[in-house]
């Protein structure tokens, strides 16, 4: 009904929706390179790698404040989907670490700039880490009953250690340079 009132077509519609989430996804996308070369970049700079206009990158995100809890929380989302999708579930707690370090270092490739600084820490992102950290434990929970960990390991301990070991793994020196360096299975 609401679209009659307005001579719009329901498939106008979703045509706009996916047209504002593909200019999203590329100014998302955009800040994140323009932000690991100048942490200070503006947004018109953000808007110019997207290929948009500035007046697009400002109707999608109010300020530059917006634009860094967008990829804050877009970033860890994408963890969360990264590690659903190793299924961690369903395989040996080996395996499945495996896995879910391969997904967690193809994103933290991707998104370097969000996820090592710390951009926004608004409630949803909050929310997102929480939930990171309980898959991670989960995941940790079932090493030590399957013997990978000693009994008594501090789980908690063990996670941070985990988060150290990616973060050690993706930013050593001269990583950037050797792509063959980059294989997330390698690493």
């Amino acid at each position: 009904p609401h679209c009659a009132l307005r001579g719009e077509k329901p498939s106008d519609l979703r045509a706009l929706r996916a047209d504002a989430e593909r200019s999203v996804r590329a100014i998302l996308e955009a800040a994140e390179q323009v932000f690991a070369q100048d942490a200070g970049a503006s947004m018109e700079q953000v808007a110019e790698a997207a290929g948009l206009t500035r007046i697009t990158v400002h109707r999608r995100f109010a300020n530059r404040q917006a634009l860094l809890e967008a990829l804050a929380v877009s970033a860890k989302q994408q963890l969360i989907d990264a590690i659903k999708e190793a299924r961690p579930d369903a395989a040996p707690a080996l395996v499945a670490l495996h896995r879910v370090t391969a997904n967690v270092l193809r994103v933290k490739n991707t998104w370097r700039f969000t996820l090592s600084h710390a951009n926004a820490h608004t409630p949803a992102a909050a929310a997102l880490w929480d939930e990171i950290n309980t898959h991670t434990v989960d995941l940790m929970n079932r090493a030590q009953r399957e013997g990978l960990l000693a009994p008594h390991a501090d789980l908690e301990w063990t996670r941070q250690v985990y988060y150290a070991l990616l973060s050690e793994a993706i930013n050593r020196p001269g990583a950037e340079q050797d792509p063959a360096a980059q294989d997330p299975d390698a690493l």
